[in-house]
């Protein structure tokens, strides 16, 4: 075969010319296999003549024997390059020449090219997984709250803690807000009867505590400088003005923390095993969280360390799906089409950033299993579409059909084999902070 390859970033351009009697020697296999199977009227089967069976079924032989060369072409291309596949383009204008060879092109998308940045002995720094008892106290606080009941209060003005019940505008530069910035502005296009606690981060910073000493029918300009975190982007680093009015005042009144209370959350249960249950799960949490801060650390140095170019194809596929899961969640919290249309720019933008570091991070993390030879066993595999199933709820083996008319088995692999690799970096990190030294204290 005459094989030429035109490589770039990240892709390959292959051009390949089998020559005649390697055409001819493949065709004969091909028909040899439809003489011996194919079914022609008036001839038992085998015995029909070959010109009947060549003109019989002449497209499919000719697809089938296009598709093996065009497959031992790519298969050459790559074997002769050394490239790193990740995806076989549709080969173009694949042609039977007069002569009897057979021409095509077709484009590859090939892995980065990249050296290893030093991973193993990475630091990472690790929180605390102990619960102390002002870990508690915050949670029974919080299921307190969850409980409370309000009073409404008319015969004075609000004071830290109180609840205001208001009506509010919002302007920007004297315009309604939405004006200001061409597109719709969510929250900031006005609400009436939004509650806000008074205190210092309530709803926005620095809101609530412009409310303290007014009373129930009384107006407020309140002014809110716009932080760089805010979510719509075009009023960051403004400062937008709200025309407050209060409509109501509550207090709040937390039930207390006695076994009555403990009861209502878990039946026939007291205060003191209410706490143990929040301990055991505050203690589960931390558990996670220290966990995942190991992962996130290791990431983290990883893909500051090394810097190459990725497959613009991938990319764009992974943004496309980012885009999608940011705004399933966005409407599951209750945003409109029209505010996430108001953030489109943003969120592709996220999007975007987000899908090159998931890829670069699957890149180095694969050519790490590969270096340090982490293999994935077929049990492995199926340990994980076991646990898949049951968290899904669905029957194992429909479980794996499904998985397979998707062609999704492979992602399951890499998913496991990205755990081993991870696994791997954090058996090798040096891990301080305050969950080494507890070890140590109960070794």
């Amino acid at each position: 075969m005459n094989i030429t390859v035109e490589k770039n970033t990240c892709a390959a351009t292959v051009n390949v010319v089998v020559p005649a009697e390697k055409v001819a020697s493949e065709r004969k296999t091909i028909l040899k296999s439809y003489i011996g199977q194919a079914s022609i009227p008036g001839f038992r089967q085998g015995k029909a003549p070959v010109k009947i069976i060549e003109k019989r079924y002449e497209k499919e032989i000719e697809g089938e024997l296009a598709n093996r060369l065009v497959q031992a072409g790519c298969d050459a291309a790559i074997k002769q390059e050394e490239l790193k596949v990740l995806n076989v383009q549709v080969p173009q204008a694949p042609t039977f020449k007069d002569d009897g060879a057979f021409t095509f092109a077709t484009s590859i998308t090939l892995a980065p090219e990249f050296e290893l940045p030093e991973y193993k002995g990475l630091s990472i720094d690790v929180p605390s997984a102990t619960v102390n008892e002002e870990d508690v106290a915050n949670s029974l606080t919080e299921l307190q709250q969850r409980f409370a009941e309000f009073t409404e209060i008319s015969d004075r003005a609000l004071e830290d803690n109180d609840f205001a019940v208001i009506d509010f505008t919002a302007t920007l530069d004297g315009k309604p807000v939405a004006e200001a910035i061409g597109k719709p502005a969510g929250f900031l296009e006005g609400r009436e009867g939004h509650w806000v606690k008074i205190e210092e981060d309530s709803f926005l910073p620095t809101f609530g505590p412009q409310l303290k000493g007014l009373k129930i029918d009384e107006e407020k300009e309140v002014t809110v400088s716009i932080g760089e975190d805010f979510p719509i982007s075009d009023v960051r680093g403004t400062d937008v003005v709200f025309a407050v009015t209060i409509k109501e005042i509550k207090v709040q009144e937390l039930p207390e923390l006695n076994d009555e209370f403990a009861g209502k959350l878990l039946p026939e249960k007291g205060i003191d095993e209410l706490k143990d249950v929040i301990k055991e799960q505050l203690g589960q949490e931390k558990t996670r969280a220290a966990e995942d801060a190991k992962v996130n650390q290791i990431v983290e140095q990883l893909n500051q360390a090394v810097d190459f170019e990725l497959p613009e194809e991938l990319v764009a596929a992974e943004t496309q799906g980012n885009i999608q899961g940011m705004t399933q969640r966005a409407m599951q919290q209750g945003m409109t089409q029209e505010m996430l249309e108001s953030q489109k720019e943003e969120l592709e933008e996220n999007a975007a950033a987000q899908a090159r570091t998931n890829l670069k991070t699957n890149f180095l993390l694969q050519e790490i299993a590969f270096k340090e030879e982490i293999k994935v066993e077929d049990q492995d595999v199926l340990q994980r579409i076991y646990q898949m199933a049951q968290q899904e709820n669905k029957a194992p083996k429909k479980y794996i059909k499904e998985l397979q008319k998707n062609n999704a088995i492979q992602n399951v692999r890499n998913s496991v084999l990205i755990g081993k690799t991870i696994d791997f970096l954090v058996e090798n990190a040096k891990v301080t902070g305050e969950t080494v030294t507890e070890e140590k204290t109960d070794a």
